[in-house]
């Protein structure tokens, strides 16, 4: 069994004004009797009054910690301004709507302590989702361990527990396109699922529209996986195969005394049907060279506008509010 002297909570926060008046209430009161902890907000650039609210929170509550982004990041890297923060020996990422209930960390801790370095929580049922997210939810985590070189728990999030040095290999992993749970499952060491039951946001509304679905899916896909370059030239092959096909074809109907097909006809065929090839070749191969430009500027993943209550990270330093780049 291991003991838990000290537990961090990292909130990534945005546009979260309405709901955060019931979130801190909860999870201080989940947390009550588990260990110390200290709970991380991270403001990724609201544009309402979270930041007032956070820095109300910690001016009320010595437990709080508050960063600002200098302007919307998205959420993983808001997830990962605040695991950079923590002083944990533990550390849960949790959202702050409210939909993954803080009355699961208790389970977490105790999975922790029992050995296991991850405790992922896995989402039995999904209130206040359409069937269309549902599904492509569904789909994607499906479709990502049939194509991604590592393996990923179906029906997960961000929501889990992870261990002290499962956080410092993740703050060496310093990707600009950010997948925490791909990460996290790429890293390794002993993961266990705690299940629940998944509710419907207690105010406000998704900061997760399709644009961003799908680009959190393309950032998983293409980050832990190559098969889509492996697929263009797949796809290449078969474009000459058919090509090679439909002349063969034609020059048998030739001998056996048809017609030759329309010369234009045919051309046009022909170049929609190499000239797309060519374009979905180039859009795949182009996606991976602008991560890898993207990756070679060697940019911080966040800048930060103001802390409260948040003198040193983990390893001593302390965050200043401007460019922050750990590891």
């Amino acid at each position: 069994m291991r003991s838990a002297p000290f537990l961090s909570v990292v909130v990534p926060c945005f546009n979260e004004e309405q709901v955060l008046s019931a979130t801190h209430p909860r999870l201080v009161a989940a947390l009550a009797g588990t260990c110390p902890f200290e709970v991380i907000y991270v403001d990724d650039g609201s544009r309402d009054g979270t930041w007032e609210v956070l820095a109300d929170l910690q001016q009320t509550d010595d437990r709080v910690r508050a960063l600002r982004l200098s302007r919307n990041f998205g959420h993983q890297i808001a997830a990962t301004a605040g695991l950079d923060a923590a002083t944990g020996d533990a550390v849960v990422l949790i959202d702050a709507d409210l939909q993954d209930p803080p009355e699961v960390i208790p389970a977490m801790v105790q999975r922790w302590r029992e050995g296991y370095d991850v405790a992922y929580g896995r989402r039995l049922a999904r209130d206040g989702e359409s069937v269309f997210k549902l599904g492509t939810a569904s789909a994607f985590y499906r479709i990502f361990n049939a194509v991604a070189s590592i393996e990923a728990p179906l029906d997960t999030g961000d929501f889990r527990l992870l261990d002290r040095k499962v956080v410092d290999a993740l703050g060496s992993m310093r990707e600009g396109h950010r997948f925490l749970r791909g990460m996290v499952s790429w890293l390794g060491f002993r993961q266990i699922a705690v299940p629940y039951h998944r509710a419907a946001r207690a105010a406000g509304h998704t900061h997760y529209p399709l644009r961003r679905m799908l680009r959190l899916a393309a950032d998983g896909i293409l980050s832990f996986s190559t098969l889509p370059l492996r697929l263009a030239t797949f796809a290449g092959a078969l474009a000459c195969l058919a090509g090679m096909g439909g002349l063969l074809a034609s020059a048998a109907m030739r001998i056996a005394g048809g017609a030759w097909p329309s010369a234009t006809a045919a051309v046009l065929i022909a170049m929609a049907m190499m000239g797309g090839l060519q374009l979905l070749c180039l859009g795949i191969a182009g996606e991976y060279l602008g991560r890898i430009y993207v990756e070679s500027c060697r940019r911080p993943l966040y800048a930060l506008a103001e802390r409260r209550g948040v003198a040193v990270d983990r390893a001593g330093r302390t965050p200043q509010p401007h460019l922050y780049r750990a590891g």
